[in-house]
C-alpha cells in the first residue's frame, strides 16, 4: 500500500516562520541589514578612526540581521536554530551595547544600531528581537522522534 502525497503532508508538519507576520518580521529584519549594513560601511571607510569600537559593533550587527533575515526566510531545523541564534545574539547585543552606551559612553562617542538600546531607530532593535523569539517560539519545529 504506498501513500498518498496528503498523508505525507499530514505527517510532517509545514515549516511556517516564512508565512503570514513571518513575512513581516523577515522584511523588517531585511530593511535592518540593508541600513545597517550601509552605515557600518559608510563609517567605516569615511571615519573609522573617530569610533573604532562603535563601527565594528555597527558592523557586527550589520551582520546579524543579515544572517537573521537570510535564515528566518528559509525552511529546516537548521534553518530553525541559526535563527534562534542570530535572534538571541541581537537581543544580547541590543542590552550590552545599549548598557555599555550609557555607562561608558567614553567608548561610544558616535552611536551604532544597538547604542542607547537603538534610541535612533526609534528602539525597534531592542522589540525586534523579542518578537522574534516569541515569532520563533511559536513556529518552533515538532521534536524528532525517536
Amino acid at each position: 500500500m504506498t501513500a498518498t502525497s496528503s498523508e505525507h503532508t499530514a505527517k510532517k508538519p509545514a515549516d511556517t516562520r516564512n508565512t503570514g507576520p513571518g513575512r513581516l518580521l523577515i522584511a523588517v529584519y531585511a530593511v535592518f541589514a540593508i541600513s545597517a549594513t550601509a552605515r557600518a560601511g559608510y563609517q567605516i571607510l569615511t571615519k573609522f578612526s573617530e569610533a573604532p569600537l562603535a563601527y565594528l559593533l555597527s558592523a557586527f550587527a550589520a551582520l546579524v540581521y543579515v544572517v537573521a533575515t537570510v535564515s528566518l526566510a528559509k525552511p529546516g531545523r537548521t534553518w530553525f536554530r541559526v535563527s534562534l541564534i542570530a535572534v538571541l545574539v541581537e537581543l544580547v547585543g541590543v542590552v550590552v551595547v545599549g548598557a555599555l552606551s550609557i555607562f561608558d559612553a567614553v567608548q561610544f562617542p558616535h552611536e551604532t544600531v544597538w547604542s542607547l538600546f537603538g534610541r535612533g531607530y526609534a528602539f525597534i532593535p531592542l522589540i525586534l528581537p523579542v518578537l522574534g523569539l516569541v515569532w520563533l517560539y511559536r513556529r518552533r519545529p515538532a521534536p524528532h522522534k525517536a
